[in-house]
């Protein structure tokens, strides 16, 4: 909490690189206060006349998100930057977006009430909800329920406090689900009150859920 006894903003930092690489990343954040983070996968484009004639071109990428504050955020991200050299080419690529809310971890909790700070500015919001393979419909039905018209889902693998097991004493990262939901300002807060009900968001281990500012949306139809 700050002086004037306001939370700390809070930022998502976005990291992408190859595929193999995420692992590194998170334990590189770890070291500088980040709980836990979520790893996507997805494809890159490189331009190499030798790579297009061996058919080479797609090159597997994974996509690392983590929340923290914004010292922390500023922190990692500089550490980060000198152990990858992202200046580099095709080194990977790090970038940092508001979250207005996030709830789901222990001891970084935006206030709800933030969500109608600037409402006036955006028309929609982003949230997005992490759980365990198999839990993402139980977002979606919560959701609709609040009045969501409904929502993404993308596979994922999650590396938090809570997640790692053991299985004959190797560390077994489960499967993630990460629920996309794009919502007006006006129904969001009635949004992420179903979802921290039915879901139990709040308890450890549950998930997390975080929300960002939509500066500009496209192809949503009411």
């Amino acid at each position: 909490m700050t002086e004037s006894g306001l939370y700390q903003p809070h930022y998502k930092l976005h990291v992408i690189v190859n595929c193999g690489q995420g692992s590194k990343v998170i334990q590189q954040a770890k070291k500088h206060g980040v709980q836990g983070a979520t790893v996507l996968l997805g494809y890159g484009t490189v331009k190499s006349r030798l790579l297009e004639w061996l058919a080479l071109t797609d090159v597997r990428k994974e996509i690392v998100m983590m929340v923290g504050s914004e010292a922390t955020i500023r922190k990692v991200l500089a550490e980060l930057d000198e152990v990858f050299q992202f200046g580099k080419p095709h080194h990977g690529i790090a970038f940092t977006t508001p979250v207005c809310f996030i709830g789901g971890t222990q001891g970084s909790l935006c206030p709800l009430g933030d969500l109608k700070k600037g409402a006036e500015n955006t028309m929609y919001q982003a949230i997005s909800v992490v759980v365990d393979k198999g839990r993402a419909e139980l977002v979606i039905d919560a959701a609709a329920r609040a009045g969501s018209k409904g929502g993404t889902i993308i596979n994922a693998r999650g590396s938090g406090i809570h997640d790692t097991q053991k299985l004959f004493a190797m560390a077994v990262e489960p499967e993630k689900e990460l629920v996309l939901i794009l919502s007006r300002h006006d129904q969001t807060e009635a949004i992420v009150d179903a979802i921290r009900e039915d879901l139990k968001i709040d308890e450890p281990g549950n998930g997390i859920m975080f929300i960002e500012p939509v500066s500009q949306a496209y192809g949503l139809y009411e």
